[in-house]
């Protein structure tokens, strides 16, 4: 399950591609229209400009942008950024690796091997899924 942080991001990400390149866009914006607390929604951004997803310019007129290209950025990023592995266990995640405590032949192990597939099929799914095809895709539904 996704963390309310993780979920706030892509939130605000989604808010900001709806926005790309007509300019900065303030945090209280993004807030309000997303209903995240700006307390909350300033580290996540902060976070997002660390990790060269987001730029921002300060002073009048100033707010966050999107540093790359909307078709750039997958929900596979974000997700490892926010919330760390995608993989529902950690002997099967590729990022985060931690041998499992009851686990007694990894190699043979048929529950591995099943969370396996199931880590590879999300990180398919959530790899094609950039923030333009998400934008994209709400686009059509509104039509």
């Amino acid at each position: 399950m996704l963390s309310k942080k993780c979920k706030y991001a892509i939130h605000a990400l989604v808010y900001l591609t709806e926005r790309y390149q007509q300019g900065p866009v303030q945090i209280q914006e993004i807030a309000d229209a997303q209903h995240i607390p700006k307390k909350f929604l300033e580290a996540i951004l902060l976070e997002l400009r660390h990790a060269k997803i987001l730029h921002s310019k300060k002073g009048k007129g100033g707010g966050y942008y999107l540093y790359r290209k909307p078709e750039t950025v997958n929900l596979v990023e974000v997700i490892r950024l926010m919330d760390g592995a995608i993989a529902l266990l950690p002997c099967v995640s590729l990022n985060y690796y931690e041998p499992c405590e009851e686990c007694r032949d990894e190699k043979t192990c048929g529950i591995r091997q099943a969370f396996s597939q199931v880590r590879d099929a999300t990180l398919e799914v959530l790899g094609q899924n950039t923030l333009a095809e998400i934008v994209k895709r709400q686009k059509r539904k509104k039509s």
